[in-house]
């Protein structure tokens, strides 16, 4: 029985927490909150109360084989993204106790800056164009200059969509305009398919190696919404330019189309959801 320990044990971790308890391994999850580690421990998993920005909280840490960084970014956060994506991390990094055999962290496709709808892959160059991009890109860096580096896994996740979790789904049914531009590509992956991503990475990747994490099948946000709205019975979907300081704003330039053909090869991984077109279907038809 292995012991693990999950940082960000939300919409993704949750998903790889199960997946790992239901393999008979003992599951750590660190939260800041005492509530939410009463619902962790619920679920059968071991709460640890600590916060990432604070080391001294971090310096009782169990020893364990396997650890997932699934920190995400809390906007009512005293610190900025930079301070939690990095220097969380490299607290981390410091504060655990060895050996360490899989370090797996999840990044994000945010760290290409490509607007012009052109494919990227592992190898494209990154220009990060929005602090969580910036920060993303960073911490990476200092994962893999790190001696833990040498078993880590990133993963750069693209946008992640499951049950619960349809952006902008009550807009479109509201009939409200949807504050992006209409012709620029989302890259998409089901949380099931992501959560199972996490698991084969555990155990086939290479250390030191980087994946994008996406269906591999990019759609252009209008044809996404006009499917949604048929989907859903809603009116077909108009769209308006968002407010310029507004985070809508901040991802509107980008365009890109991310392949995931190094996932499907080497973690021999098989989507349960290969585009978003299986993934909403399955998702309404849950009525979730």
């Amino acid at each position: 029985m292995a012991k693990k320990l999950i940082f960000g044990c939300g919409y993704l971790g949750k998903r790889v927490a199960k997946l790992w308890r239901q393999a008979g391994d003992t599951i750590y999850a660190v939260t800041r909150r005492a509530d939410r580690a009463e619902e962790l421990r619920d679920s059968g998993l071991v709460p640890l109360i600590a916060d990432i920005c604070q080391p001294d909280s971090l310096r009782d840490l169990p020893r364990v084989e396997t650890v997932l960084f699934a920190v995400g970014y809390d906007r009512s956060s005293p610190q900025s993204i930079g301070q939690v994506y990095v220097g969380g991390l490299s607290n981390t990094l410091q504060a655990l106790k060895p050996p360490v055999e899989r370090f797996i962290y999840t990044s994000s496709t945010g760290v290409y800056g490509q607007f012009d709808g052109r494919w990227v892959d592992e190898n494209a160059l990154c220009q990060p164009t929005r602090p969580g991009g910036v920060a993303c890109i960073e911490a990476e860096r200092a994962l893999l200059a790190h001696p833990i580096g040498r078993c880590a896994v990133i993963l750069r996740l693209a946008g992640i969509y499951g049950p619960g979790r349809i952006p902008r789904v009550k807009q479109l049914q509201a009939g409200k305009a949807i504050a992006a531009p209409s012709e620029g590509y989302l890259n998409l992956v089901h949380v099931d398919d992501a959560a199972r991503v996490v698991l084969a990475a555990e155990v086939r990747a290479t250390g030191g190696t980087i994946y994008c994490v996406s269906d591999g099948q990019p759609v252009l946000r209008r044809e996404y919404y006009e499917q949604l709205a048929c989907l859903t019975g809603s009116p077909p979907p108009t769209f308006a330019p968002p407010s310029p300081d507004s985070p809508a704003s901040q991802r509107a330039g980008s365009s890109k189309r991310v392949r995931n053909q190094r996932v499907l090869s080497e973690l021999q991984v098989r989507l349960d959801y290969p585009s978003y077109r299986e993934g909403l279907a399955g998702i309404l038809r849950s009525g979730d």
